[in-house]
């Protein structure tokens, strides 16, 4: 269910190296593809226009563990039984086209049913709200000064995922959703992962090509098949980059 980098200061060594010869240079150089700044002395390489994050797993991070939540709802489930639950029910074949359409009720019903073994809609109700709130969920470390940062240095941040409408509020609530230059959400816009469409969707938005753009997300099928289906790179989240250092440093390329 979301690189450190090196943040660029405007002015730098080089201008002033050059400042003898009365030119103006601008605070980044277009250069294709990628912008490139001035820090210290050093130039930095942006290798991407923009970065999409998957959500559920990957920008949002469960800030308990499930069957810690489940048993203090008021079902002792264990974590073993709780796991085998959610594989079934995420591998069980959906009637809809959509597994996430709009709240998402009745598919995260089915889910809480096979995690639990318990249909009771009281207790399904407790559940679904409890995770319906930003204080069930966490950013990874870092991932606010991250976001941040990328976006001083003129990359796009748009999160592209599986979800259904309480997507939005739980990104308003950790205080990010003004981050994002789009946020694309497969109950609204009709398409899942690993579906090219819900990609291209970002992209329209946001005006950016395939080809300058990764996603990080934690599923190989409808992140990383998805997106390279359409030409977008991606990195798998705990695999490929494990912080959002790591992105960061993939995404900003510093040279002497």
């Amino acid at each position: 269910m979301e690189t450190c980098l090196m943040k660029c200061s405007h002015g730098s060594a080089l201008f002033r190296a050059l400042k003898p010869l009365s030119l103006k240079l601008p605070n980044s150089i277009h250069c294709s593809s990628m912008a490139i700044h001035t820090d210290g002395g050093r130039w930095t390489k942006r290798a991407y226009d923009i970065l999409l994050l998957d959500a559920g797993g990957t920008l949002l991070q469960l800030a308990k563990p499930v069957e810690e939540i489940y048993a203090t709802i008021g079902l002792s489930a264990t974590s073993a039984e709780i796991k085998q639950g959610f594989r079934r029910a995420f591998a069980a074949p959906w009637p809809e086209k959509l597994r996430y359409q709009g709240d998402g009720r009745p598919f995260w019903k089915l889910v809480v049913s096979e995690a639990t073994g318990c249909a009771d809609n009281d207790y399904f109700e407790e559940v679904y709200e409890y995770y319906a709130k930003g204080d069930a969920w966490r950013l990874p470390d870092g991932a606010y000064e991250t976001i941040t940062l990328l976006k001083d240095a003129g990359v796009k941040i748009a999160v592209v995922s599986n979800f259904d409408t309480r997507l939005r509020k739980l990104l308003k609530d950790l205080n990010v959703l003004d981050l994002f230059d789009a946020v694309i959400i497969s109950s609204e816009v009709g398409y899942e992962k690993p579906d090219i469409k819900i990609f291209k969707a970002a992209l329209d938005q946001v005006n950016v090509e395939a080809c300058k753009a990764v996603h990080v997300g934690d599923d190989q099928k409808a992140d990383k098949e998805g997106a390279n289906a359409i030409g977008v790179d991606c990195w798998l989240w705990g695999i490929d980059v494990k912080t959002f250092s790591d992105i960061g440093n993939r995404i900003l390329i510093s040279e002497p």
